[in-house]
């Protein structure tokens, strides 16, 4: 006897990690909106959008960013993260998620697009084992490290209120923090949020987020001496008093 199809219902979501940088207040930001459709309206959550017979993935996942959130991407990388398929992930039916990560250099305006009531940029704090993302009086956390995937799904049910971010989002950020921090040491493709060039000493402030320590604790020799083989020098920045700076981007 045949096995029954079991896949003829299955829906494919795209949801992006959209990372930027605010230099005024030195802060990693985080993209989340507000949705208006389905289970998971009114809660918080990465954008998110289903993927059409006509286009491939990463091709959502810049269409979703243009008609969510109304940004134009001139200037950016994206990269894909994991793909999420738990049977639990879903309340009412079955869906897996491809997962990109899209680095912008500013934190462009936004506007909230279909299937958004809201957008806005979350700054990143850590916790000791969490992240912490806030805007105004608006705060989520990513899943604890002390949870694990397993158990997480087990009990999903306990994180659908308004309190939590949509669906598996916490767990889906908290592999995206995990990838980035595996990776500063040896392929630091976050410090694309800095735009064309960085100083050292910006760069640390957005490893300090992820090493989940102070940028004034990173020291700048031991940080130059680590790496300074990952970066390649560009020229100086000017316009600032005192000795000018030296500027980098990725080698």
């Amino acid at each position: 006897m045949d096995e029954p199809n079991l896949t003829n219902n299955l829906m494919i979501n795209i949801a992006n990690i959209i990372w930027s940088f605010d230099a005024t207040n030195k802060k990693v930001l985080i993209l989340l909106v507000k949705n208006s459709l389905g289970v998971d309206a009114d809660k918080w959550g990465l954008p998110t959008t289903l993927l059409r017979t006509n286009e491939n993935a990463e091709e959502a996942s810049l269409r979703l960013i243009r008609e969510k959130i109304g940004i134009k991407l001139p200037d950016f990388y994206t990269e894909q993260l994991a793909t999420f398929s738990n049977v639990n992930r879903i309340i009412d039916h079955r869906e897996i998620a491809l997962t990109y990560m899209t680095y912008l250099p500013h934190p462009s305006k936004l506007t909230a697009g279909y299937g958004a009531k809201d957008a806005e940029w979350f700054k990143v704090d850590y916790l000791p084992d969490q992240y912490l993302l806030s805007h105004h009086d608006l705060a989520f956390k990513t899943l604890s490290t002390k949870i694990s995937e397993k158990e997480f799904y087990k009990n999903i049910q306990e994180y659908h209120d308004t309190n939590q971010l949509a669906a598996d989002h916490s767990l889906i950020l908290r592999l995206a923090f995990q990838r980035i921090t595996n990776r500063l040491d040896y392929l630091p493709t976050i410090l694309l949020i800095l735009g064309t060039s960085f100083t050292l000493k910006t760069a640390r402030e957005v490893y300090a987020t992820f090493w989940k320590e102070s940028a004034k604790s990173i020291d700048n020799s031991n940080f130059r001496k680590t790496h300074a083989h990952l970066f390649t020098e560009v020229g100086l920045e000017h316009g600032k008093s005192g000795r000018p700076a030296r500027l980098y981007k990725l080698a």
